[in-house]
């Protein structure tokens, strides 16, 4: 069985790092053009109530996974930490958040534990008050494309700079029908 819950405490804080670094090793990516190090060093940052959310997820009382949500702000230059003047970087606006870090461990995959996240943080967007929601995601992701694809999210032109060659964007209008 598992529980999904709000990561405030330090140590579910502590357990979603470990997680997120965990993301990064599978992917294999450096993600510096993220700011990273610094997300992790300050969790949750963005993904703090009011407007965005972290969720851990537990089975049988062991960490499975997690998930992120935050209000999309116009992209920084991460790297060189200026703020970006490309035409793809999005604009202000209050609508509109970002699904981030979904992450199942392998030994929890068969469970519909990513599907369960998705779900619950698309919940929470909805009652924040966000009328679209945002993803990007890499092409050797497909059980993730095939799932954001299921929950309604469609490919859109890029949003944001991202430098990994291939990667798809994506869009879920909020205010259609419920899951």
């Amino acid at each position: 069985m598992h529980e999904i819950v709000h990561a405030a405490t330090p140590g579910h804080i502590a357990t979603v790092r470990e997680l997120f670094l965990e993301y990064q090793r599978w992917l294999g990516l450096d993600l510096c053009f993220q700011n990273f190090s610094l997300e992790l060093a300050a969790l949750p940052g963005d993904y703090a109530p009011p407007s965005g959310r972290l969720l851990l997820v537990l089975h049988d009382a062991r960490p499975a996974g997690c998930i992120a949500l935050r209000k999309l702000t116009p992209e920084m230059d991460v790297c060189g930490g200026r703020p970006s003047n490309r035409p793809d970087s999005v604009a202000e606006d209050e609508t509109l958040c970002e699904m981030k870090r979904l992450f199942v461990r392998p030994e929890f995959q068969s469970l519909k534990i990513g599907r369960a996240l998705a779900e619950r943080v698309i919940a929470e967007a909805r009652a924040i008050g966000y009328t679209h929601m945002r993803l990007d995601t890499l092409p050797v992701m497909t059980r993730a494309r095939a799932l954001y694809a299921a929950l309604g999210f469609r490919e859109i032109p890029p949003y944001r700079h991202n430098p990994v060659p291939g990667a798809i964007y994506m869009e879920l209008d909020l205010c259609a029908a419920a899951l």
